[in-house]
């Protein structure tokens, strides 16, 4: 009986170095980077250059997102350069002159007007929606929500929020005499103005009155 505990202890290494040898190398999980900047028309291919960066990257568009044809669509317009905010995989490239390449997974905007990448809200915005006919817009970020409409003063809101199934979201909110709801749905949506494309459509009802446009997550969310 006093041999049997060192023999114990002695066969631990063995065992230890046979469960190294025979389990199965598991590769690395690579998670999607969300990056903001600006996309240009070279020879008939896109490159995609980070904000406040001078890299550049090919954009390798092959996961029918539509990213190509709305940048093709606004660069036919006579723009030289696109804002566009995405998520997706940074990977090497074998072409000389750029860095690698960018696949996109999930387009939040590509946009031809605008403040881009010199928009000081973007940080701390949960959601932002907006229309026209008439023109309104609502910011959303974590003290509150901010209703603007054409000719008037911004109002300052507090807000519920439900989150519902598919990614829709609604956000709801009575004070200073206002009933308010806001419903956004995972659906591509234009901008009737600017031809910008965003990844949510809206409605905002608003004491009855039905107004409707397009929207997207801003970046304090992360979907």
């Amino acid at each position: 009986m006093r041999f049997s505990r060192p023999i114990c202890f002695a066969l631990l290494p063995l065992l230890a170095s046979c469960q190294v040898f025979t389990d199965k190398p598991v590769d690395p999980v690579i998670k999607p980077t969300r990056m903001q900047g600006e996309l240009s028309l070279n020879a008939g291919q896109l490159l995609f250059r980070p904000c406040q960066e001078q890299r550049q990257f090919i954009l390798k568009d092959s996961s029918a997102t539509g990213l190509n044809a709305d940048a093709n669509t606004l660069f036919a317009d006579g723009h030289a350069a696109l804002y566009v905010d995405m998520r997706g995989q940074l990977q090497a490239s074998t072409q000389t002159g750029v860095e690698g390449q960018f696949v996109p997974s999930q387009v939040y905007r590509v946009q031809a007007e605008g403040h881009g990448c010199t928009d000081i809200n973007f940080a701390r915005t949960l959601l932002h929606a907006s229309g026209h006919e008439p023109d309104w817009s609502i910011g959303v970020s974590n003290q509150g929500l901010i209703l603007n409409r054409s000719g008037q003063e911004p109002q300052a809101l507090p807000y519920l929020e439900e989150q519902l199934p598919e990614g829709r979201l609604n956000l709801s909110s009575e004070a200073n005499g206002l009933r308010l709801e806001l419903w956004v749905t995972q659906q591509r949506c234009v901008d009737s103005m600017s031809g910008a494309v965003q990844h949510m459509s809206s409605e905002l009802r608003l004491n009855g009155e039905v107004l409707r446009g397009c929207a997207y997550l801003g970046g304090a969310r992360n979907d």
